[in-house]
């Protein structure tokens, strides 16, 4: 017993006529009543009596007319959910994101593919770059949003703009957003808040330029990092597109004019691995 038969079937007893349901499946009637002694032999039972002029279906036929119009909904159904999993209609898409790209790009191009999509769902996780850098290699998500520097070689990615370091720091240190810092100099002797990640980068380009930084925090939340700046416990040293996070903080920032701090937003995802149709139109995003 196969689809086909099931469906052959499900004709005779709608139709109750086999002319008619032959008419109906576009097939001869020679066939179609060979299909249906096939079925009864399989099944060693007579599912129609055709000892009169309309057909009579059997208990036993009215009973696999019940299962075979569910089994042929069933089907229908997930060869149309299989055919949409292909388009990427359907399915799970799994990110792992950087906390200042969840908040502020990261929603936006959610929204954008959910009107598109609107059958995938998400599953989306925040950590550090370097835990997001794991998941991926180790499948727990397909796409990573993370920040430079890190080693790209195992990695295919999207490179999105360049963004530069700024300073956020309250009146204690500075007043207004006017200007920007074009000498490294000018946090010589003042106590700095800056990314663990970015500490050696940071330390190194201050070294250049002729002195040992103050760095009184190293710190990987940034949101505690322009909190306490936003206290004056010091000069916190991020990424432009983290300065946002938090709208209640009266920090004053200025654009860090040194090439070396530059950064950029790259999205991932492991080279020569299956990456799900969902995915990719995902990433058709960041290419528009």
């Amino acid at each position: 017993m196969d689809i086909r038969q099931l469906t052959y079937f499900l004709a005779i007893a709608e139709e109750g006529n086999i002319t008619k349901a032959a008419k109906r499946l576009h097939i001869a009637q020679p066939p179609l009543s060979h299909q249906l002694k096939l079925l009864e032999e399989e099944l060693g039972l007579v599912l129609i009596e055709r000892n009169t002029r309309k057909i009579q279906i059997t208990d036993a036929g009215k009973l696999l007319q019940n299962r075979a119009r569910q089994i042929i909904e069933l089907f229908e159904r997930t060869e149309k959910e299989l055919k949409d999993i292909k388009a990427g209609q359907l399915g799970t898409l799994s990110i792992g994101t950087i906390s200042s790209v969840g908040e502020t790009m990261l929603p936006i191009k959610i929204q954008r593919f959910h009107e598109n999509y609107p059958g995938v769902d998400f599953r989306i996780k925040e950590s550090s770059a370097f835990e997001i850098i794991e998941w991926v290699k180790d499948g727990i998500i397909e796409i990573g949003i993370v920040r430079t520097p890190f080693n790209l070689d195992t990695f295919e990615c999207i490179d999105l703009p360049y963004e530069p370091m700024m300073a956020g720091a309250s009146d204690l240190f500075w007043k207004g957003d006017e200007g920007c810092i074009d000498n490294l100099k000018e946090f010589e002797g003042k106590p700095l808040l800056v990314y663990n990640r970015f500490a050696n980068n940071i330390e190194e380009a201050c070294w250049k330029a002729g002195f040992e930084p103050r760095v009184i925090c190293g710190i990987d939340d940034t949101r505690s990092m322009l909190n306490w700046a936003n206290m004056g416990m010091g000069i916190a040293i991020l990424p432009r597109d983290a300065c946002s996070l938090i709208s209640d903080v009266k920090l004053n920032f200025r654009e860090i004019k040194e090439e070396s701090l530059v950064t950029r937003i790259v999205i991932i995802w492991m080279k020569h691995r299956y990456l799900s149709t969902p995915a990719k139109n995902f990433l058709e995003l960041f290419n528009t």
